[in-house]
């Protein structure tokens, strides 16, 4: 499959990328637990359908040293017992967000209370902007149809 466009190409792409790999960079030195971030990327974007970020976030994790039962449960997070309290409350988060579109009410007050129950509100900050950027990047993903399977481990790094 060929994507619709080649963002590597473009000179608007290459400006505007050099900004979103600044602020992948920022969140990745946020205080933001890094197999956290892995899992709510991997979440976002399994909602989204984005099959590039699910390769990168799936090797990244693993990489990192993330166990293949904990990746390959991301997706059922609410009935798996893998997963702690807080990164629960954390993929719910990043759920809701997500899904604000499909009437799932949003964050709501009950989601902002778990979730501020374990991390404080530089960790917050950062999840907040994280999820925003996934959905970001998840979305030019789908819509050129950006092919998956070839992403190296640090390649965008």
């Amino acid at each position: 499959m060929d994507a619709r466009l080649n963002y590597f190409a473009s000179p608007t792409a290459g400006k505007a990328f050099k900004h979103f790999m600044a602020v992948g960079k920022v969140l990745k030195e946020s205080p933001l637990p890094a197999a956290l971030q892995e899992l709510v990327a991997l979440r976002v974007s399994q909602i989204n359908g984005c099959a590039v970020c699910l390769d990168m976030h799936t090797k990244e994790a693993a990489a990192a040293g993330e166990s293949a039962v904990r990746l390959a449960l991301v997706a059922a997070w609410r009935e798996a017992t893998v997963f702690t309290e807080a990164e629960r409350a954390a993929l719910e988060l990043a759920e809701r967000a997500t899904r604000i579109a499909d009437g799932a009410g949003g964050v709501g007050d009950d989601v902002w209370a778990r979730v501020t129950e374990h991390y404080d509100e530089e960790q917050l900050t950062a999840l907040v902007l994280l999820v925003s950027f996934m959905n970001t990047v998840n979305r030019l993903n789908v819509i050129t149809q950006q092919p998956a399977g070839d992403y190296q481990v640090g390649q965008f790094h």
